[in-house]
């Protein structure tokens, strides 16, 4: 993704601890923080390393990338609030000392309101979608303000008042990272930046493309895998056919376009260009790169689907795996509806032609 192997080199050993712990969410939990404390964040000269090592944890286990991703998400966004407020004392110093997530998902039913308390805000209501919320120590979640508008607050999760659904989680992707809702009852928590920040930040369209980088990771595993059971079939003495030929053919022209679009990307977080043309805007960006990664990764699944068959399906337990965790991680694209916000701002001429 625009790195070098001697950019990378220093975190072989934690992407050979994230091989070694597939399914161990306290392993990978406690690989989190360490992450947090040494990888690179985004936007400060290395977005492209930090995306590689995002890639290359879901090529490696779809689910242990969804463990990662939002523990160094909440990381970023405490530093870019610190850098925003210098003087506001009362953002959190680390994040690096406990395990964190990002909790700013909205659904019918569930609200959380933070009110002004005397000291500091106060959270009241449910949260939904919170991966993992029963295993971490802190969050980051977003909440309707008393003004009308929506901030981030940062809670410790093992406090009073805190109570994590334990979900009945049937899905059969990530079936490690259960999802549930979390209830708030007159929680403290300290405000991250006001009113509209969180959503209003940069950092808040690098984080979407952070994502975007797991999903194409997730796919350049499956990719593997099929590239693996060609090579396999043909020791055995079954060549493949101009059909799978074909398939692998466009697998890889569908990953190396993909790759690119999120190299050239991370190069322009870095060096302050990107969005930088007139009438156009970093969240713009940010859709775009979502939308094509979320296509590849769509194209790829059902390519190697189609080529491979039932059989790894049925007796290929980590192919099988892969393709349902990245097949539901995939879905936090909201499809035709993301490309209608993306049309609303080309019709704005927020657009590159």
């Amino acid at each position: 993704m625009g790195s070098t192997p001697a950019d990378l080199s220093r975190y072989v050993p934690l992407l050979d601890s994230v091989a070694a712990s597939i399914g161990d969410v306290p392993a990978l939990l406690a690989l989190a923080v360490e992450a947090g404390q040494t990888w690179p964040r985004p936007g400060e000269g290395s977005t492209a390393v930090l995306w590689e090592l995002l890639a290359s944890v879901a090529a490696t286990d779809v689910a242990a990338a969804r463990v990662l991703e939002p523990h160094l998400d909440a990381v970023a966004i405490l530093a870019q609030s610190r850098h925003a407020f210098p003087d506001d004392r009362s953002i959190p110093d680390d994040a690096t000392q406990g395990t964190w997530g990002v909790f700013a998902a909205e659904a019918p039913g569930a609200r959380l309101e933070a009110r002004s308390g005397d000291a500091g805000a106060v959270l009241d209501g449910s949260k939904p979608w919170c991966s993992l919320a029963g295993r971490l120590d802190f969050a980051i979640v977003t909440a309707h303000t008393d003004d009308g508008g929506r901030a981030a607050f940062a809670v410790s999760l093992r406090q009073a008042g805190v109570a994590c659904e334990e979900p009945e989680w049937i899905a059969r992707g990530l079936r490690e990272i259960p999802s549930g809702s979390v209830r708030f009852d007159q929680v403290p928590a300290t405000p991250v930046g006001g009113t509209g920040w969180y959503h209003r930040r940069q950092g808040f369209a690098w984080g979407g493309m952070a994502v975007a980088a797991c999903w194409l990771g997730g796919a350049v595993g499956v990719a593997r895998d099929f590239r693996a059971g060609l090579l396999a079939g043909a020791e055995g003495g079954r060549e493949p056919d101009q059909v799978a030929l074909a398939a692998l053919g466009e697998v890889d022209r569908t990953l190396t376009a993909a790759l690119q679009f999120l190299a050239r990307t991370a190069a322009g977080i870095d060096d302050g260009t990107l969005g930088g043309g007139a009438g156009q805007s970093t969240w713009s960006e940010a859709k775009r790169v979502r939308g094509t990664v979320a296509a590849a990764v769509e194209r790829v699944l059902h390519l190697v689907a189609s080529n491979r068959g039932p059989g790894p399906l049925a007796f290929d337990e980590p192919y099988a795996k892969r393709t349902a965790d990245l097949a539901l991680y995939v879905r936090q694209h909201h499809g035709a509806r993301d490309d209608a916000q993306l049309g609303r701002l080309a019709l704005k001429g927020d657009c590159p032609w």
